[in-house]
């Protein structure tokens, strides 16, 4: 997967705006920033939780924390998560897909 210009390209395809990457699907996702998240963003993580072992959450263009009613949400449903940059997120979801691991995916989109 590889990402710019405000969206997504993976495969053959290309996807413009924020991008949630389930174990069994892709589908665009609401939230424009971190601080734009609410708890209904994560639904459809949350259903998927027994497919996924890891969950990255790329922030856009910079690292920013999540709002705590979202961490405390996804710790209470006992997701092991890393919040990082897009551009990381990007990158270390490659790298885990890579190894076969169960990785998810909510990517906020960069310019």
């Amino acid at each position: 997967m590889a990402f710019g210009k405000g969206g997504f390209r993976f495969a053959d395809m290309s996807h413009q705006g924020s991008l949630l990457v389930l174990p069994d699907r892709m589908c665009a996702w609401s939230p424009g920033s971190v601080e734009a998240m609410v708890a209904d963003d994560f639904v459809d993580i949350i259903a998927a939780k027994e497919k996924i072992d890891m969950l990255l959450i790329g922030t856009g263009s910079g690292l920013a924390s999540l709002p705590e009613p979202v961490a405390g949400l996804l710790r209470a449903h006992g997701f092991a998560f890393e919040v990082m940059s897009t551009s990381s997120a990007v990158h270390v979801f490659n790298v885990v897909l890579d190894e076969g691991r169960r990785v998810a995916a909510a990517l906020i989109a960069v310019s």
